[in-house]
């Protein structure tokens, strides 16, 4: 009997041992099909759900595995969760309500989830809409449907949660579809159903029908409201203005009212009350730990919000018990079940339950930390683990690293690698490589899978697939109708929405675009790279006519003046182009190996930045590219492909930054990077001795030191280098002419990177007319939040929430000033207004070692805010910091905001 075949014959409360996370996954999603059951499965957090699902469907490929998440906000927020979570919960929900009880099923939930109160089963149950090619179908009541139930109109749908209607065309973007849907009415019949992509508006393909479901636990119905009426009068009393009830009554969700569903519900209660009684529950390692802390939080956001003084006080907000469940109700709502509480460890002493004998896998840590390669080590485990006839497993987090895996340990002796997918797969193949995302590897039954950290450390993100769209399609993301834009063939018209046209017998969609005089031209959506935004915000621009001499004559003036400015740089950039450069080889295996090292998961858009920089490194021509994204969103890890390359191959890198803290930051990333590789780093800023400077000058002469990262000191007129062949410059808007003048001595014949996220219109016009390369960087990493920011007055109440939010939550706050004399204001504020959190302050007139040793412990975690001015603009990682409040926005500039913002 297989190890996890055990589980089948247990019942009441037991303790599974020797349990890892990802043997508990599998074990319990077998266990669904043997029992032909629902499994809850309840998670210590969303990055280990998300891992639990991918890990069930590669158990059972054929297993329906449904996801409840918790709303990502905080207790007692005031944004409500993001729209494609509170979508995702409420499809989850409704699909648990339907499920029946001989049915296998593998739901996943979080310790967060768990505690939440969810609307009741019959709600859910009862809350969806179902459209048929061919039926009838009442376009009032539909539209009816989806505002009732949470679906927010706009003019084009994107994201999950939006419907619009134009015309004989509903599109809508249902809570539990891969791809939103477009159905095409005949008067009230659905004439026809596709799904289409978001991003292009582009048909993928036909359907027959489709099962709509709430995106919203409160659903705004004419019985709900009045319910909702009367308790908040139970509740708080007359509401005396309360804007948010009086947008209740309206019908109009405002951010933070899912924190009132007890309200609008006759009663609200916990996921197990929507499982059949067959069910099992297991619950992962600390996950019943991560509930009560959940349920502290709550109490402590609670009374945070009940603590704030002053004439905004808000005591309209509903006490935990309400919105959360104890962990004696969850206790006791889930005794009708059989439940599995999986651990790790050995059988705990008394306990009932069984074990599953896994053993823990190999860490490779020791090889790491004594610079031996880790591949090697790899091969020679592998190649014992085959000679006791087990099955080896490396599991890669994405199918880029997997293919990464199977190079390098192909090029250190594994060449008979397979690539596994699915449980049956890997079992039928030796060693096999398969996309798992396994923190930590083991061993079940006679298979062992070693995880990608085993081997290279810690991941510090979990890869989610990000959907890909066109260069030219991102620049229209946001066109609405009446927008202006220009064809390139026929000039500025006026953008009058996306349309159905019958072509040949069968609809076909197409931009409508308004010429002067009324004249109109379709454009088919695949030709949508002919058209592109208007430059100018002015919506009285005159419109060119359809077929008129103007829009070409205006085309051939501006050629003509392009080709005059143009002729002086093409000059310049030709005579570039003849010069010899250092030719960069990387070499494959060890690039491969650096490049697994990196603890995220690379964007498609890092990824062609990385290939386009290592392209021209090896071209033979001096290299001059411009790195373009957003703060945070990997350039650095591209500069630091581009310095392994050159450094290995024999050239000196230097690194260029604004400020003495980015540099500091800059050379711990760097140092850390390239430790256990023969590159020697340098630093160069006021933060170094007079001392260690002076050496550190003269190891860049005699060519012993292969990377240094600085400030405007490596700008110097004594600074010399024996052999330098890269620079990279980043943020090169916050360098003046005297220092760019004083660069273009230093990289008359080496390979130039430029990295920035907000390039001033002289280095963006180079880049775009081609004279320096450019590569752009829109992609978002993976599992990044977008940035809520809220402009207001300040605050008392305001400011004190979020830092108090943001402190109970265990991480840390920037406090921005725009000036030195603003600080000793604020620090007389936060002592008197936020006593509870402890703060320091830095600004750049301060030595180079206080700032040190001030920056050093707030990384370190022992301040809950930072005080500061604009030293903190450039780059700064502080993982822990999440909240950030900027004092006097006004005396900002845009790009700084920008910068700071990120």
């Amino acid at each position: 009997m297989s190890d996890h075949s055990r589980l089948k014959d247990l019942s009441g409360h037991s303790v599974v041992s020797s349990a890892p996370f990802g043997a508990d996954v599998l074990a319990l999603s077998q266990l669904a099909a043997l029992r032909s059951c629902p499994v809850l499965y309840i998670a210590r957090d969303d990055r280990q759900a998300a891992a639990a699902q991918d890990l069930a469907r590669f158990r059972n490929p054929n297993l329906d595995v449904c996801n409840v998440p918790a709303w990502d906000c905080l207790p007692y927020d005031r944004v409500s969760p993001t729209a494609s979570v509170a979508a995702a919960r409420c499809a989850g929900l409704a699909r648990v309500a339907r499920a029946s009880a001989d049915q296998p099923l593998f739901i996943v939930t979080t310790g967060a989830g768990l505690v939440q109160l969810c609307p009741p089963v019959d709600t859910m149950r009862a809350a969806s809409f179902a459209v048929t090619v061919g039926e009838d179908v009442d376009q009032d009541a539909l539209q009816t449907y989806l505002a009732v139930n949470g679906y927010n109109r706009v003019p084009t749908v994107r994201d999950r949660g939006e419907f619009s209607i134009r015309g004989g065309i509903v599109d809508i973007f249902p809570a539990d579809t891969p791809d939103p849907i477009r159905l095409d009415f005949f008067g009230d019949t659905v004439d026809q159903m596709r799904a289409f992509d978001p991003e292009s508006q582009r048909s993928k393909g036909d359907l027959r029908s489709v099962s709509l479901s709430p995106v919203s636990e409160i659903l705004f119905t004419d019985e709900v409201l009045s319910r909702f009426r009367t308790k908040y009068l139970d509740t708080f009393g007359p509401p005396a203005g309360d804007p948010m009830f009086e947008a209740a009554r309206s019908r109009i969700r405002r951010q933070g009212i899912e924190f009132w569903l007890p309200l609008f519900h006759e009663c609200v209660v916990p996921l197990t009350d929507y499982l059949p009684k067959s069910s099992v529950i297991g619950y992962a390692h600390l996950a019943k730990e991560a509930a009560a802390e959940r349920l502290q939080q709550a109490e402590d956001y609670f009374q945070a919000r009940e603590d704030a003084v002053g004439e905004h006080r808000s005591s309209r907000v509903m006490a935990p018990g309400a919105l959360f469940a104890p962990m004696e109700r969850l206790n006791k709502a889930a005794e009708p079940f059989d439940t599995l509480q999986f651990t790790p460890r050995e059988m705990p002493e008394g306990q009932v339950g069984v074990s599953l004998d896994c053993e823990p896998g190999r860490d490779f840590a020791p090889e790491r930390a004594q610079s031996k390669n880790v591949f090697d080590a790899a091969r020679e485990h592998t190649q014992a683990l085959r000679e006791k006839a087990l099955t080896v497993v490396f599991a890669a987090w994405t199918e880029g690293s997997a293919d990464r895996l199977h190079n390098v340990l192909g090029d250190h002796g594994l060449e008979d690698l397979d690539t596994g997918y699915g449980w049956d797969g890997v079992r039928n193949s030796g060693i096999s490589v398969a996309v798992l995302p396994l923190e930590r590897g083991f061993r079940l039954d006679d298979v062992v899978f070693i995880s990608e950290q085993d081997l290279l450390g810690d991941r510090l993100a979990r890869p989610r697939k990000i959907r890909k769209g066109s260069d030219f399609l991102s620049e229209l993301s946001n066109l609405s109708a009446g927008d202006l834009v220009v064809h390139v063939e026929h000039g500025v018209a006026r953008y009058d929405g996306l349309n159905a046209v019958d072509v040949n017998g069968a609809p076909h969609d197409c931009l409508e675009l308004i010429y002067s005089g009324g004249d109109k031209l379709f454009l088919p959506v695949e030709n949508i790279e002919l058209v592109s935004r208007y430059g100018a915000e002015s919506s009285d621009a005159a419109l060119d006519r359809l077929g008129g001499a103007s829009w070409q004559s205006r085309k051939a003036k501006a050629k003509k003046r392009i080709l005059e400015m143009a002729d002086e740089l093409i000059r310049i950039a030709a005579e570039r182009a003849l010069r010899k450069g250092t030719s960069v080889d990387g070499g494959d295996g060890y690039y491969d190996e650096f490049a697994a090292r990196f603890p995220y998961e690379e964007t498609d858009d890092q990824l062609r930045a990385i290939e386009d920089v290592l392209s021209d490194l090896g071209s033979g021509r001096p290299m001059d590219r411009l790195v373009c994204g957003d703060v945070g969103f990997g350039k650095t890890e591209v500069a630091l492909r581009a310095a392994f390359v050159a450094a290995m191959s024999g050239l000196q890198v230097a690194i260029i930054a604004p400020t003495t803290l980015l540099a500091r930051q800059h050379f711990a990333t760097f140092s850390e990077r390239f430790k256990g590789w023969p590159i020697e780093v340098r630093h160069l800023s006021r933060m170094v001795t007079g001392k260690k400077a002076s050496e550190n000058r003269d190891a860049l002469k005699s060519g012993k030191a292969d990377v240094v990262v600085g400030t405007h000191a490596l700008l110097a007129k004594n600074i010399e280098f024996d052999r330098l062949g890269l620079l990279v410059i980043d943020e090169e808007q916050r360098f003046g002419v005297k220092h760019k003048e004083r660069l273009k001595e230093l990289k008359s014949d080496v390979h130039v990177l430029t990295l920035s996220a907000t390039p001033i219109p002289r280095t963006l016009q180079l880049a775009l007319t081609g004279i320096r390369d450019l590569s752009i960087i829109a992609t978002p990493p993976v599992d990044r939040l977008s940035v809520r920011t809220y402009v207001t007055d300040f605050d008392t109440v305001t400011v004190r929430e979020a830092l108090l939010r943001e402190r109970y939550r265990g991480g840390q706050s920037f406090f921005v000033a725009p000036r030195v004399s603003d600080l000793s204001k604020l620090e007389k504020f936060l002592k008197e207004e936020v006593p509870e959190v402890s703060f320091v302050s830095a600004h750049g007139q301060m030595s180079s070692t206080e700032l040190e040793d001030i920056m050093a412990a707030f990384y370190d975690g022992e301040f809950d805010v930072l005080l500061a001015t604009t030293i903190v603009e450039s780059g700064l990682d502080i993982p822990r910091a999440n909240t950030l409040v900027v004092y006097r926005a006004d005396m900002f500039g845009l790009a700084q905001l920008y910068q700071i913002r990120g």
